[in-house]
């Protein structure tokens, strides 16, 4: 398959335009800045060679989370990284924190949930996606979907010691 000038600059421009969204989504799947840039460089890679399906697709960015997604839930099933996680990141998270103590909390609690649990919550709470629309990038059904969601909105309750529902949790279950 032979690359035109007009497919990479129109992935160029898509990179340009949703690197930021793609890695914030990485970052919260894997809580570490590194394991992110790895993810997101996985998911642009996988991108670049679908580029003429992702390009045709109803909603391309919603393809390209979809790509992220698996390729986070793949990795994870897999373990065929050598890297080894480590208790803290000896870098601060992205700028954007507004409260770095809250923020680490956060991502430190995050880590602890289970991959699908994790991915659930970030795509349908970060990512502000629908059930179903979770449901299709995940391969799951929609009340599998609540289910993970409701789970790890309460593990995240708890590992947070707060007793307060969190964003989102009331709404899980419908």
């Amino acid at each position: 398959m032979r690359r035109s000038a007009r497919d990479d600059a129109e992935f160029t421009e898509f990179v340009a335009a949703r690197s930021d969204q793609l890695y914030r989504s990485a970052y919260l799947l894997t809580t570490t800045p590194h394991a992110a840039e790895d993810l997101l460089q996985t998911t642009l890679t996988k991108a670049y060679v679908g580029w003429r399906r992702l390009r045709a697709a109803d909603d391309p960015v919603g393809y390209a989370h979809g790509i992220l997604v698996k390729s986070f839930l793949s990795e994870r099933r897999l373990r065929r990284s050598g890297e080894l996680p480590v208790a803290e990141t000896p870098e601060p998270p992205p700028r954007e924190a507004t409260d770095l103590v809250e923020r680490l909390t956060l991502m430190a609690a995050l880590a602890e949930l289970a991959p699908l649990d994790r991915a659930a919550v970030v795509l349908r709470y970060w990512n502000d996606q629908s059930v179903s629309a979770t449901a299709a990038d995940l391969g799951l059904t929609e009340a599998a979907v609540k289910n993970r969601c409701l789970r790890g909105l309460r593990q995240l309750r708890d590992l947070l010691g707060t007793d307060a529902p969190l964003r989102g949790e009331d709404h899980a279950r419908h």
